[in-house]
């Protein structure tokens, strides 16, 4: 199977992008959910902003699709600042970050996405930047290697991850600003949908935007993919105006159940009951059993049937539950005993 699926955070492309860039928030009052967040957020920029501060360092973290990137957009332009916008794996050597830095003006914002996967001369390298505001370069190498002191504009760096388990302590702790980005409501799922209906200037009846919401896996970029979907599918085979029946046919025909559910979702759901007869089994034998990476399993498929208690993870590995059984409409080959099964289906 292929990652770049409808609901993969890696799907699409240039115009894909671009759709999506259209139907982002610019300014946090257009935000629609994390209200936690959105308030911590407001408070922060508003007193730096007093001071004429730039903000302290800020770490992002959650399943892909929560709105990491759209956030940190929103931050450079609250502050009436640049952004300039890197990743982790571009990031291999010191010089990549030095040409990046050298280039900051005062106040802006440097954003990393999947900061996790910094090497580790480079986030060493990046430790005195962000608390002093200033690195040691080295140039040339060997008898004639000399390091260089360059001090640096105060900017703010705006870090993304879906592995927040990997950060090491250190550059986790020079963060001033961490937060965690949800799952979102499916009120607030609605809501987005309309709004992004609104801009595509798209027609629909009661109840269909909800239809959207619910198969979204609470997360609004897939929402906003399912709704283009709909309008492509509302354009080819209707009148363009979104209805029940329209709605059903469209996400049947991207194999989207009721619960949002995918082929690679029901196929790790499987995969558990049929061959490792419900679990416990560790990750790295169902991403072989599926022929997927891990990486793809942990980040897109694991997080949302962890969140509507499909799966379970244990210290011995993934367990299927009975929701999920019953959602499938399957059974477990082997009758597990009433001490064996308290373990699985807990009641």
């Amino acid at each position: 199977m292929s990652i770049d699926r409808v609901l993969s955070a890696n799907s699409g492309g240039e115009k894909e992008e671009v759709f999506n860039n259209a139907l982002r928030p610019k300014r946090l009052v257009e935000c629609i959910g994390q209200s936690n967040i959105k308030e911590k957020l407001s408070i922060a920029i508003t007193a730096a902003r007093q001071r004429g501060e730039p903000l302290e360092h800020i770490l992002f973290y959650g399943p892909p699709g929560l709105g990491k990137t759209t956030l940190a957009n929103i931050i450079a332009n609250e502050m009436q600042a640049a952004i300039r916008v890197t990743s982790g794996p571009a990031l291999t050597k010191q010089g990549d970050v030095m040409g990046l830095l050298s280039n900051i003006n005062t106040g802006d914002v440097l954003f990393i996405d999947e900061i996790h996967r910094l090497s580790a001369p480079v986030e060493e390298f990046i430790y005195p930047a962000m608390e002093d505001f200033k690195v040691d370069y080295t140039v040339d190498s060997g008898m004639h290697a000399k390091t260089i002191n360059f001090p640096l504009k105060r900017f703010t760096l705006i870090g993304a991850t879906t592995r927040a388990g990997l950060l090491s302590s250190p550059l986790r702790s020079r963060f001033g600003m961490l937060h965690h980005l949800d799952f979102y409501t499916l009120d607030e799922l609605t809501e987005i949908i309309r709004r992004s209906a609104g801009l595509l200037e798209l027609e629909y009846e009661d109840g269909t935007l909800e239809m959207i919401a619910a198969r979204s896996r609470g997360t609004p970029r897939i929402a906003n993919r399912l709704l283009k979907r709909v309008r492509d599918y509302a354009q080819v085979k209707g009148s363009g105006r979104l209805t029940g029946e329209i709605v059903n046919s469209a996400l049947a025909m991207e194999r989207i159940d009721p619960l949002g559910l995918d082929d690679l979702d029901r196929a790790f759901l499987r995969a558990l009951i049929e061959v490792y007869d419900g679990g416990p089994a560790g990750i790295e034998a169902i991403a072989a059993t599926l022929g997927e990476e891990r990486d793809t399993l942990e980040d897109v498929v694991e997080p949302y049937l962890l969140q509507i208690g499909f799966v379970r993870r244990t210290k011995r590995g993934r367990e299927i539950t009975r929701a999920a059984c019953e959602h499938l409409n399957m059974k477990l080959k082997t009758p597990r005993k009433e001490s064996e099964a308290g373990s699985l289906f807990e009641e």
